[in-house]
C-alpha cells in the first residue's frame, strides 16, 4: 500500500545514455531476468513509496513495463535536455507531494531499505542524501519547502546547486548500492556480477 504522506520516488531515465559506448541504451540492457531500469524500478516499488518515473520516449515502453503510464512522464524528444529538466517535470508533476527522493535509473542496488531510510529523514531536513561508509550516494532527498526552487532547475547540473546551498545531511546506510551507477559497459559487467552473486 503507497502513503500519500511518504516522499515520491523520482526515477530519472530522460537521458540520451551517451557515455554508455555500447550497444543500444544502458537502461534497456538485461539484468536479473528483466533489464537495468526494470530492476531499479523493482526496488524502488518496494519501498512502498509512489514510483514516478521521467524518461525519453524511447524508453516510455520500458518503463510502463514496471508502473502505470500516469506514472510515466514522457520528456519532449526536442528541447532541452539535462537531469535538471527531468527533475523540474517530475517535481511539477507531483506538487503536492510532501518531498521527493531523486534516484538516477542506472542504479540498480539501490535497496528498498535505503529509500525508506532517506525518506524518514526529510520530516527533520530539508535535503538529505545516502551515505555508504562516508562516500555520498543516491538517493537524494529534498523537502517540499524547496518545491519552487526545484521547477526552476534545468540543464546538466541538476540539483548540485541546491545541495550546495543547503546544509545536505547524510544518511548513513548499509548499502553500497547507494554508490553504484552504470556509465559502460565495464560498470554493467560489474553490476551483473553482483547481481548474479546477490540473488543466490
Amino acid at each position: 500500500m503507497v502513503s500519500s504522506a511518504l516522499p515520491v520516488v523520482l526515477v530519472l531515465a530522460g537521458g540520451r545514455g551517451t557515455r554508455y559506448g555500447g550497444p543500444g541504451h544502458k537502461l534497456e540492457q538485461p539484468l536479473g531476468g528483466s533489464t537495468v531500469l526494470g530492476c531499479t524500478l523493482s526496488n524502488a516499488l518496494a519501498s512502498q513509496m509512489r514510483v514516478l518515473v521521467v524518461c525519453a520516449p524511447d524508453l516510455a515502453a520500458l518503463a510502463q513495463r514496471s508502473v502505470a503510464a500516469r506514472d510515466t512522464i514522457v520528456l519532449p524528444a526536442q528541447g532541452p535536455q539535462g537531469m535538471g529538466r527531468s527533475i523540474a517535470a517530475g517535481v511539477s508533476a507531483t506538487a503536492s507531494a510532501p518531498g521527493w527522493l531523486i534516484l538516477p535509473g542506472d542504479m540498480p542496488l539501490v535497496q528498498p531499505s535505503s529509500l525508506r531510510a532517506v525518506a524518514s529523514r526529510l520530516s527533520q531536513d530539508p535535503v538529505v542524501y545516502a551515505q555508504h561508509r562516508g562516500q555520498r550516494g543516491h538517493p537524494v532527498g529534498f523537502s517540499s519547502e524547496l518545491y519552487s526552487e526545484l521547477i526552476a532547475l534545468q540543464g546538466d547540473e541538476g540539483a548540485r546547486r541546491l545541495l550546495m546551498r543547503y546544509a545536505a545531511e547524510p544518511v548513513e546506510v548499509d548499502d553500497p548500492g547507494v554508490l553504484v551507477d552504470i556509465d559502460t559497459p565495464a560498470d554493467l559487467a560489474r553490476v551483473q556480477g553482483r547481481w548474479s552473486v546477490t540473488a543466490v
